[in-house]
């Protein structure tokens, strides 16, 4: 078949075509070109059609891949493709000038150029058809990778996450140390291996001393990198072990199978000497000492959570034995610490129930041996552990406060019974009251005394009260002002342990003072014989003792007196009189009734 008159250029009739085609499908899908580029490119697909009309011999190859390419195009609509089919079909021959029945150039061929249009727009369908298909394949297999890929991506970004949150987890963020989880854990683990009765392991507990003031002057900021160069030093400083940070400005190093308690040691007094290097914080040089806690045994026999129990009782020790040291675990110590933990939980309540009670140990006159007084000593019945004297628990109570309460029912009981024994003689002694610091120094001492005076009906003379000499000396003119007034309605005021303290004869002529009780220290020298040096020494102190307390017009006691001897020679240098064993242990009031 030749080609049509126009052939082969076709004239402008290719390009009103184009144009005509480019109008058709303009807005049946979005194409990302501008209307002279759909057109240009629309014009090379009308070519290739025409050329596929009149190629000899016919295929439809072409008609299949222009429609392939229509939708490469983004002309991917039902509707581009059916004005397309339509605009082909009535206006591709025409606007070419080109009658669709004109004759075959070859008659015998049977074709005509209707026919082979009809075949060849079926072929652009079906090549249309088809790559809408695969390109609509290709879409979903793209999503589908994309999905697949993006999956892939969140899983790996969840496990990255995860790791994260578990170097966070077991890690500590400023450091980089591993943080309380994660020693918790190794620790645990160092139970669980095997070999458990021979293995042992230990632990120093370290705490940075003044760290706080370092926060406090420089910041947190300064704080934080100094936290992190002691991290390092620690680091380096215990070699192989464990180091980790429990929080704040607290560390802690695990040792694991040591041999010996020396092993720690070592590791404490290494970690001891890299934390005083200087650290250099802001263009800072900054010094920093640590206390730490060492705990070294066997692993059987004992918990992770005993040990570190353990371990944060000796870092307290070693805060409070001064600083810039370790100390050891002492499970004696640690035994002592928590009965006097529990007496000091319990004391509130036990004086409540009733539990205390006192005793009373005689002074007696060494002259004629007479009973002058009684002195009111404290006892707690306690009900696990029996009759305690004063030595347990009277620190406990003054380190608690309740000194204050537990002294102030002494003195309420000491009245009561002073008065029950005036009722039983005439001649009945005093009663003589140790004061704790803080009742001197409290402001209702007068108000107590004189109410109990007036309660029980008490003479003044019948109550001593005895100060401690170091509260004496240091007190303020208040407390010196409420003994002053004390004194001057009869009560009588003594010094005990005389000697021990300030030993200040001259201070004692300004105080409302009658009497001098020597500590029991000097008076143990006199047991000795009066010709070894060290007892004639302490006789001769007393002795000088006694004479300035008679210049002063103050009576003296000596406490502590457990021989015949020792009252002898108390008698010979004009000592006024005793207490202690020799004249009578400590007793309960029944006693005291029957000897009056």
């Amino acid at each position: 078949m030749r080609y049509p008159v126009a052939s082969p250029g076709y004239g402008p009739g290719l390009a009103i075509f184009a144009r005509a085609w480019a109008k058709a499908v303009t807005g049946t899908s979005y194409l990302p070109v501008t209307p002279a580029q759909l057109e240009e490119y629309l014009e090379g697909l009308t070519l290739r059609l025409v050329e596929a009309l009149y190629a000899e011999p016919f295929s439809l190859r072409s008609g299949y891949q222009i429609g392939a390419d229509l939708v490469a195009a983004h002309i991917a609509s039902a509707e581009g493709l059916g004005r397309t089919i339509e605009v082909i079909e009535l206006r591709l021959l025409r606007d070419l000038g080109v009658s669709p029945t004109s004759p075959s150039a070859d008659p015998g061929s049977g074709d005509d150029l209707r026919d082979r249009m009809a075949r060849l727009l079926g072929t652009v369908a079906i090549g249309y058809a088809r790559a809408l298909r695969d390109r609509t394949l290709d879409e979903q297999e793209s999503i589908r990778r994309a999905a697949m890929v993006a999956r892939e991506q969140a899983e790996q970004a969840l496990r990255e996450s995860e790791a994260r949150f578990r170097h966070q987890a077991t890690h500590d963020p400023l450091t980089n140390l591993p943080n309380r989880a994660l020693f918790t854990e190794r620790l645990a683990a160092a139970f669980a291996r095997d070999g458990g009765s021979t293995r042992r392991l230990g632990v120093c507990f370290v705490d940075l001393d003044g760290f706080k003031m370092v926060n406090d002057t420089l910041g947190h900021h300064a704080g934080d990198l100094l936290l992190t160069s002691v991290a390092d030093k620690l680091r380096r400083g215990a070699g192989e072990h464990l180091v980790a940070r429990m929080g704040g400005d607290e560390f802690v190093i695990l040792v694991e199978d040591t041999t010996c308690t020396d092993d720690v040691l070592k590791v404490a007094d290494a970690a001891l000497a890299a934390i005083s290097e200087p650290s250099t914080v802001d263009g800072q040089e900054l010094r920093v000492s640590a206390s730490i806690g060492i705990v070294e045994r066997p692993v059987a026999g004992t918990t992770p959570s005993e040990v570190m129990r353990a371990a944060d009782i000796t870092l307290h020790w070693a805060k409070t034995s001064g600083k810039s040291r370790w100390a050891l675990f002492d499970p004696e110590r640690n035994e002592r610490e928590l009965t006097r933990y529990a007496l000091s939980s319990a004391m509130p309540t036990a004086l409540e129930r009733g539990e205390f009670c006192l005793d009373y140990q005689p002074l007696v006159a060494l002259d004629d041996g007479r009973l002058l007084g009684l002195e009111a000593l404290v006892r707690w019945r306690h009900p696990q552990l029996g009759v305690l004297r004063p030595d347990k628990f009277i620190g406990l109570a003054e380190e608690t406060g309740l000194i204050v309460r537990l002294g102030g029912w002494v003195l309420a009981e000491a009245c009561r019974q002073a008065r029950h024994w005036v009722d039983l003689s005439p001649k009945a002694p005093f009663v003589s009251v140790n004061l704790a610091v803080r009742q001197v120094r409290g402001p209702g001492l007068v108000k107590q005394v004189t109410s109990l005076l007036r309660e029980h009906d008490l003479p003044p003379g019948r109550l001593q009260l005895e100060i401690t000499e170091s509260a004496m000396m240091n007190g303020a003119d208040e407390s010196v002002d409420s003994l002053r007034s004390l004194a001057d309605l009869g009560v009588r005021i003594a010094i005990d342990d005389f000697g021990t303290g300030y030993s200040n004869l001259s201070y004692l002529r300004t105080l409302p003072v009658c009497e001098l009780k020597v500590a029991g220290s000097f008076v143990e020298g006199l047991r000795a014989p009066a010709a070894e040096p060290a007892s004639l020494t302490d006789e001769r102190i007393l002795a000088t003792l006694v004479s300035l307390a008679h210049t002063l017009d103050l009576t003296v006691t000596a406490e502590g007196v457990e021989t015949a001897a020792q009252a002898d020679r108390l008698r010979a240098i004009g000592c006024d009189a005793a207490q202690g064993w020799h004249f009578g242990l400590p007793m309960p009031p029944s006693h005291v009734d029957a000897l009056l």
